[in-house]
């Protein structure tokens, strides 16, 4: 499944640390949103590591969106263009 993720997270080392977790799944597509494709089992993975690097009470917050067929079809993208160096989204 396609998943699209933002995040907020207020402390340097644990953004760093969320960047790093969903760069081995995914993509980098602009400042705090990465696309990822994974399985089910995958995504409970991630969700739990994730949650694992925030606080909440700091006011962090991870956003995940699916990404449908058809929404992936109707993505239009604004500006200049994603960031290649670290996709690994086919």
């Amino acid at each position: 499944m396609r998943l699209a993720i933002a995040y907020d997270v207020s402390d340097d080392a644990n953004r760093r640390q969320v960047y790093r977790t969903l760069q081995r799944y995914g993509a980098w597509r602009q400042y705090s949103v990465f696309e990822v494709d994974v399985t089910k089992a995958e995504r409970v993975d991630l969700e739990d590591e994730l949650e694992s690097n925030i606080e909440p009470t700091d006011g962090d917050r991870i956003r995940i969106y699916r990404l449908c067929q058809s929404c992936r079809d109707n993505t239009t993208d604004i500006g200049s263009d994603p960031p290649d160096e670290q996709s690994n989204v086919l």
